[in-house]
């Protein structure tokens, strides 16, 4: 674009081609969703007819009502909520206190970061995982999906460095008036980096409500299940009824594609909700930390 006399911008041939492109980018990310809402709505036989559709030519509920139909689904869903709320401050609190630490000159602290750095590239697998889960008698009960996952190295060491990059004059003047370290911690640095933990909050609460490995493993009783292997389960069933259809004579009302789709849209739909309203602190909470200051 080039400047007017009148301030305003008079668009260049080049800034066309950049708004096409950038049009069909949007295209192509937008649609695979718009895509999977489609399929969820329509009958089989015309998914079958055109799997990429631009426009339904009928619209049915029949896949959501299977969805919603399910008597574990409204109690996974609930679970869901409770390990997303509980498991996103757990994580957010120990994140944070780790980090702090990391910024304060105690002793052990490049061998403490040392071995978190470490966990990130080397693990003791899933027997052992296994084994501890079941002598900490975690075995079929909640907490085994919440307390195991404690910290994302990647997360502590972005809002350490955050931390470092605050002033020292800000904490250094603080402990001059009397302020402890928890007071330093929550009333100076803090509210300092209030979108990089918005942002990490969010990412630690995508995190929680996607669970499903650790129910897998660990999780017997279905009125425990969350809601991604909930609706795993429902997927799973809804595939062997469409095999079990009798040709020429019975065709089930729902098919395989259609409930997969319909519980991608039950599995995202809150967490579009609820991105609107940080989507500001994004940027800014992603690039604070990406430097040391």
């Amino acid at each position: 674009m080039t400047a007017t006399k009148k301030g305003l911008y008079r668009k260049e041939p080049l800034d066309y081609i950049l708004l096409v492109l950038l049009s069909l980018i949007l295209i192509l990310i937008l649609y695979p969703f718009y895509n999977a809402v489609l399929i969820s709505i329509v009958p089989q036989n015309d998914y079958v007819r055109a799997p990429l559709m631009l426009w339904p030519s009928r619209v049915e509920s029949t896949n959501y009502k299977f969805v919603f139909d399910s008597p574990v689904l409204l109690r996974s869903m609930a679970t869901s909520a409770v390990m997303m709320v509980v498991g996103a401050i757990y994580n957010m609190l120990l994140t944070v206190l780790f980090a702090y630490a990391m910024t304060r000159p105690i002793p052990g602290r490049n061998f403490f970061r040392f071995i978190m750095v470490f966990t990130m590239y080397f693990g003791g697998g899933l027997i052992p995982y296994y084994l501890l889960i079941k002598a900490l008698g975690l075995l079929d009960n909640f907490w085994s999906m919440v307390l195991p996952t404690v910290i994302s190295v990647t997360y502590m060491l972005i809002i350490s460095n955050s931390m470092n990059s605050v002033p020292s004059e800000l904490t250094e003047s603080a402990a001059m008036d009397g302020a402890g370290e928890i007071r330093i911690l929550f009333q100076i640095m803090l509210p300092l980096l209030l979108p990089i933990l918005a942002t990490f909050t969010l990412y630690y609460a995508v995190e929680r409500w996607n669970e499903w490995y650790s129910a897998m493993l660990f999780i017997k009783s279905v009125d425990k299940w969350p809601l991604q292997y909930a609706l795993r389960k429902i997927i799973s069933d809804a595939n062997f009824i469409s095999t079990q259809a009798v040709t020429g004579e019975y065709r089930p009302p729902t098919y395989g594609e259609g409930i997969k789709m319909a519980c991608i849209v039950v599995t995202v739909f809150p967490l579009m909700a609820v991105y609107p309203f940080l989507q500001r602190y994004f940027l800014t909470g992603l690039t604070a930390g990406a430097v040391k200051g």
